[in-house]
């Protein structure tokens, strides 16, 4: 795989355009709403929803050197970019939150990275927070033995994945009014928002606490575009307490909505978006006859 030849990701068989499924909720339709679901999750076994979009142009762009990343123990974005590594024969390091984590048995997520050939480097915590600071950066990837690699930043956002994204608001087109999804670092919202046509627009769930997320998506956008693109806005009360936090009520939400509908639904981003989107339904949100498209962006782990 060189330069911006594809074969390599070509031949892992991804499920683009992805599928679109209209569910039948008598909650959203007793307020006129319709819900589509964007089974992102089915793309790729292992590369799963976003992941798979975010990844891939930065993959392609390694030019088979190695590829380091961040993520905290519990990383969506780290298991993807290992198995990515082991699919496509790419070396891969996983820059890992926490210090005490090394002397500590692999939680199952970790272990599953490192199964995939992920060479794990654990940092303490203030270390990590400075890891876009070219001088710490440069320090890490001396450690790590990778000072040519490839850098991939924490979630996967960066411009490639931003516009490796806007795929995804060019597949929903006019099939929705609202195209919604839950957002960590906010990557694949800036890529949806461009990809959309003039007159739909994206949602925003995120799932940390914080009220940041909007100044990095508009970063973002800038350096995939060189400015907004799209409309697009975000709703930050349905964190449930933050990051991979979860509340009876959501689980039983989450639990429901399995139920109804035989999904298996992913509790750190799904079960919010999808409960968000309730939530605003019976606030009366969307004017009646809106179609709303929830994007599936993973599933349980493991």
């Amino acid at each position: 795989m060189t330069g911006t030849d594809t074969r390599g990701l070509a031949a892992l068989r991804p499920r683009l355009p992805s599928p679109l499924r209209e569910v039948a909720d008598g909650r959203f339709e007793r307020h006129g709403v319709r819900l589509l679901l964007k089974r992102d999750d089915l793309i790729h076994p292992e590369l799963v929803g976003n992941k798979w979009r975010k990844l891939a142009p930065n993959l392609d762009a390694a030019d088979g050197r190695t590829v380091v990343t961040f993520g905290g123990a519990y990383s969506n974005h780290l298991r993807a970019t290992a198995a990515a590594g082991r699919l496509l024969g790419l070396p891969t390091v996983g820059v890992v939150r926490g210090q005490e984590l090394a002397e500590l048995p692999l939680n199952p997520s970790l272990a599953r990275c490192a199964a995939d050939g992920m060479r794990l480097h654990f940092v303490d915590r203030s270390t990590y927070r400075r890891k876009a600071q070219p001088e710490t950066l440069a320090a890490l990837l001396r450690a790590v033995e990778a000072e040519d690699a490839v850098v991939v930043p924490e979630g996967g956002s960066n411009a490639r994945a931003v516009r490796g994204c806007r795929a995804l608001g060019e597949e929903l087109g006019e099939h929705a009014d609202v195209a919604a999804l839950a957002c960590g670092t906010g990557g694949t919202l800036a890529g949806l928002a461009a990809g959309l046509p003039a007159g739909r627009r994206a949602l925003g769930i995120p799932v940390l606490k914080g009220g940041f997320l909007a100044d990095d998506i508009r970063r973002l956008q800038e350096r995939a575009f060189g400015g907004r693109r799209g409309t697009w806005s975000l709703d930050d009360r349905f964190h449930h307490g933050g990051y991979a936090r979860t509340t009876p009520g959501l689980d039983a939400f989450a639990d429901d909505f399995e139920q109804r509908h035989g999904l298996a639904v992913e509790r750190v981003y799904v079960a919010k978006l999808l409960y968000a989107l309730l939530a605003l339904t019976e606030e009366g949100a969307f004017p009646r006859r809106t179609t709303l498209a929830a994007v599936v962006t993973g599933r349980p782990f493991p």
